[in-house]
């Protein structure tokens, strides 16, 4: 039998979100990364009537409503102090004119939305939302019902984090932070755009802590530009010395449309571009990172994301089990558990453009080829088991799939395979 060569599952590339993928998310990284990899079309909730702010912000606001609880909201701060080389996500660094313009329409989205049931989860990615100060987090976080909620999530860029600011976001209901590092090698850090060190993360680590926020995530990249065995294993050596709770390891797929891959296309050598570690070296950091992190009790729970028993993002959890949830901001997904919308993904569409059409989710294929990714697997029904049991019974036979107790999922191997796997359950 002949078996497809192996591959990374989940690649970073400049077009993903990590934390809003969304089906749009899933499928993207499914098509190829995951890097946000999530990467693949887009989808949105339903929206309401028209709501238009002053003719001085120029942004339709739709208030929106769902015929059944919706419990995660996302909340987009798509604003850095520098961006990254690898990056071409719809973030970046805006004047500070267009960033107050912003902020006021974002206010009004939310504001605007029609709630009718009580948000479980909040997270506020970025961009670098830790850069808002904490009275202007405060007037967001106001417009959201339901503190204390289950879960509350900020990423913070490493350098950002003060006891000041620790303390608010305490005092505000957030328990969790999400550290985009990346590396812990100074080297690859530097290659990124970066500037923080491994210092300043085991100091901000210990100020988030000090402010009783032990909930902390910790995100690394395999792949980066000049990353080696030993430089990985370095970073690796930093998470066992700070001792997360919970771990997300992406790997990285150079996007043309970013600066390093510009400079690749090029043929030149800014930013590391010649210094890429190739497909195959990239998924051995990968492999040796689970392996690695498991050993330390931080089991991989979902394709890029590893926690310790209990401490996994509730959150992020949402949209693979294709449970409901609204966002709010710049490329922001929603999902009502039917439909799902996405709103204008640039900063200055956001604030011109209406959000686009509601459109049917496919929840038959969404739940494999999204829940999937989750280390339990899913359940099929007696449905899908006759549905796709052709490509079931020949990944079963391949080593890519395995059943136990009713349950389908992934193995080792199929993991590495999973884009190849995850396509069989794409709709034509």
């Amino acid at each position: 039998m002949i078996f497809p060569k192996r591959r990374a599952p989940n690649r970073l590339s400049a077009g993903m979100k990590r934390n809003d993928p969304g089906v749009a998310g899933a499928c993207r990284a499914q098509a190829h990364k995951t890097g946000r990899s999530h990467t693949s079309p887009s989808f949105g909730i339903a929206r309401g009537l028209p709501f238009r702010l002053k003719p001085t912000h120029c942004r339709p606001v739709r208030a929106s409503s769902y015929n059944q609880k919706v419990s995660g909201v996302y909340v987009a701060y798509p604003f850095c102090t520098q961006k990254c080389t690898y990056c071409n996500f719809a973030s970046g660094v805006f004047p500070r004119a267009l960033e107050e313009r912003y902020r006021l329409a974002l206010a009004a989205e939310i504001r605007a939305h029609v709630w009718q049931w009580q948000p479980e989860t909040v997270y506020l990615g970025g961009g670098t939302p830790s850069s808002l100060l904490p009275d202007e987090l405060a007037s967001f976080l106001a417009l959201i019902p339901g503190r204390p909620w289950l879960e509350a999530t900020i990423e913070a860029a490493p350098g950002t984090v003060t006891p000041e600011k620790a303390r608010a976001w305490a005092a505000l209901g957030i328990g969790r932070v999400s550290l985009g590092v990346q590396s812990f090698v100074e080297s690859e850090i530097r290659r990124t755009g970066r500037r923080h060190t491994a210092a300043i993360v085991a100091a901000e680590m210990a100020t988030l802590r000090d402010a009783g926020i032990g909930n902390c995530n910790i995100d690394l990249i395999a792949g980066l530009s000049s990353q080696t065995a030993a430089s990985w294993r370095e970073s690796l050596d930093w998470i066992e010395r700070l001792a997360p709770p919970h771990v997300s390891v992406y790997m990285l797929e150079v996007d043309e449309d970013s600066r390093l891959g510009k400079e690749r296309l090029l043929g030149g050598v800014r930013y590391g571009a010649a210094d890429v570690p190739d497909d195959d070296r990239t998924a051995d950091f990968y492999e040796f990172a689970v392996e690695r992190l498991a050993a330390l009790g931080i089991p991989r729970y979902e394709i890029s994301n590893f926690a310790r028993p209990g401490w996994e993002s509730r959150h992020n959890l949402k949209y693979w089990k294709l449970e409901p949830y609204v966002g709010f901001g710049a490329d922001a997904h929603s999902f009502d558990g039917a439909m799902r919308r996405q709103n204008p993904e640039s900063v200055e569409e956001y604030l011109t453009d209406a959000p686009g059409p509601a459109e049917p989710g496919d929840l038959p294929h969404e739940r494999f080829f999204v829940g999937l990714r989750l280390a339990a697997g899913i359940r099929p029904s007696r449905e899908e088991w006759d549905r796709f049991r052709q490509p079931i019974q020949r990944f079963v036979e391949q080593g890519l799939l395995e059943t136990a107790g009713g349950m389908l999922r992934l193995t080792p191997r199929g993991v590495m395979l999973s884009n190849e796997v995850f396509q069989e359950f794409l709709p034509l």
